[in-house]
């Protein structure tokens, strides 16, 4: 770990004005990312301006039309929170299966909608091939081990899963994202917040320099009280998602009003598979439905050798939860 600065902030102006115009400094929040891409010395940031005294950022506002959560609230203060489990279920599973318990107490939102990539080539700078970590550098993972890689949003410059569970099933309930920086504040809906690698791998989400998560928001659906995040690992302990579906579903008589489908450990990106939605919306919900629904979750994904056992799994994966969620298993 190389050596920095360290100061703390108590006020959310203060803490934006400590890094703008210091493209070397980062925020920090409960840390569990951040200090461990440091140890690894693929973070090496010269400031790091601690957030996690700025007041009213760990709120957990609940209302009829939805959820407001503060960038600063841990994670297992989410999962257990009544709203949360009563009206977003596969909010809760996904945060609950995430990261183990001694991590959901210090982890954040905003932190954890941050998280990098786990792929090996990009946490060991032994490896000089990582256009993530070293731009114009080539993908190590294109011909290397990618059992683990994305078969969906991959381009020719970076095939990086995002390995996060939290913002997958935000992702499916329409979420929006809360920013403040120099500039103001801003809103931008969490689907489009992280971006797909194209070829710029190097630059994983929307945020501009000296921005921070403030808040996020998810409005209340009856999809997401109908709803649950399974996560398909190796290790059923503690372990990355293989693959993984939040799903949602609105029922009327038997017919679906509403869907709600994202996809998590097969993409760059947290994954709104719209197309089963689309295949599921006004018909009769049953399992030959729900089945050839599930194969549209893969539409365009391009395997790597290693990594194609994904795309039936990922099929399996909707399919089964889509079920669950539908009380046919």
């Amino acid at each position: 770990m190389r050596n920095f600065t360290y100061r703390r902030a108590t006020a959310l102006e203060a803490a934006i004005a400590a890094v703008t115009g210091q493209p070397d400094s980062r925020f920090l929040a409960g840390g569990t990312t951040l200090v461990d891409l440091m140890k690894c010395d693929v973070e090496r940031p010269s400031t790091l301006v601690d957030i996690m005294r700025l007041p009213d950022l760990d709120r957990i506002d609940a209302t009829p039309d939805g959820l407001r959560i503060g960038a600063l609230a841990t994670m297992s203060t989410v999962a257990d929170h009544h709203a949360v489990r009563e009206g977003y279920p596969a909010i809760a599973e996904a945060l609950l299966l995430g990261a183990s318990m001694q991590l959901r107490n210090m982890a954040t939102i905003g932190g954890n909608l941050l998280q990098r990539t786990r792929c090996a080539y990009f946490r060991d700078p032994a490896y000089v091939m990582c256009n993530k970590r070293a731009p114009g550098s080539g993908c190590a993972a294109m011909t290397g081990e990618n059992r683990m890689h994305a078969i969906l949003g991959a381009s020719e410059h970076c095939i990086a899963t995002y390995p996060g569970d939290l913002a997958v099933a935000l992702v499916a309930f329409d979420a929006a994202v809360n920013v403040a920086g120099a500039g103001g504040r801003r809103t931008v809906p969490l689907d489009s917040f992280h971006r797909e690698p194209g070829d710029t791998p190097d630059v994983e989400t929307v945020l501009r320099p000296g921005e921070l998560i403030v808040s996020v928001d998810v409005p209340a659906s009856a999809a997401a009280r109908r709803s649950m995040y399974l996560k398909v690992r190796d290790r059923e302990s503690y372990d990355f998602a293989a693959a993984s579906a939040a799903v949602g579903l609105a029922l009327e008589d038997g017919i679906v009003r509403d869907a709600r489908v994202a996809l998590g450990g097969v993409a760059t990106r947290p994954w709104r598979a719209r197309g089963v939605e689309a295949l599921l919306i006004g018909h009769a919900l049953d399992e030959m439905g729900i089945r050839a629904a599930a194969d549209a979750a893969t539409e365009g994904a391009v395997q790597r050798g290693q990594n194609a056992f994904k795309i039936e799994l990922t099929r399996r994966t909707v399919a089964r939860a889509l079920m669950r969620v539908g009380g046919l298993a």
